[in-house]
């Protein structure tokens, strides 16, 4: 999902772009999206302007220190969250009512239906194509998902690397960071016959949440 504009624009897959990659230089946006370096510089001014990037300075040998510019929370707050702040004002309450440990219990049921929701609609299909459908559901949840599948495993079983560079309940996660056990939990419970690692986390200042998928057969 790109930035929620009717046409999407320059600015919009200049955005996009940082949104997926964390951070780049001018040049790197100029090859990528195959636009000069002098109008990228002017849409990366207008961006600063609004308040949707900022950058900082990295030196690079003995050359002039290189911007490079990043998503601030307004321009992140551009991409769409399917959440309510509603949520969160109400596990507040429930914290209050029944103490953080409770709302832990809670929140891991909520995600036990969650998984027991994806397994049913993923089937019995062969684990690429359940993957590949689980990666479209987190889509339309507003997770910005995209898969990898990378080599197999020394057993020649598949693996995928599922990223996420939009979290639709990060609200609730920033509160909460419990949630995003209950999360992984979640994956793992919806693909029974796999592993599922955590490889990144936006709690931890990465700019994507990741999971490596494996399969468990021999």
């Amino acid at each position: 999902m790109r930035a929620t504009t009717q046409n999407p624009s320059t600015k919009d897959d200049i955005l996009y772009y940082l949104l997926k990659q964390g951070q780049a230089k001018a040049q790197m946006l100029s090859e990528a999206l195959k636009i000069s370096p002098q109008a990228i510089r002017r849409h990366l001014k207008d961006l600063e302007g609004e308040g949707l990037i900022q950058h900082g300075s990295v030196q690079v040998g003995m050359g002039r220190p290189q911007h490079v510019y990043e998503l601030t929370e307004a321009g992140r707050d551009r991409f769409p969250h399917h959440y309510d702040e509603f949520a969160v004002s109400l596990l507040d309450t429930l914290a209050e009512t029944v103490g953080q440990e409770g709302v832990g219990e809670v929140l891991g049921k909520q995600w036990q239906r969650k998984a027991i929701a994806y397994r049913n609609q993923l089937g019995e299909a062969p684990l690429g194509e359940r993957v590949a459908n689980l990666v479209e559901l987190r889509r339309q949840e507003g997770y910005m998902a995209e898969l990898v599948e990378l080599e197999p495993n020394a057993q020649g079983g598949p693996r995928f690397v599922v990223a996420e560079y939009n979290c639709a309940i990060s609200n609730v996660a920033e509160s909460f960071p419990s949630v995003c056990g209950h999360e992984l939990d979640m994956f793992a419970r919806a693909l029974p016959d796999c592993q599922v690692q955590r490889t990144h986390w936006m709690i931890d200042g990465e700019n994507r949440c990741g999971y490596l998928i494996e399969s468990e057969a021999s």
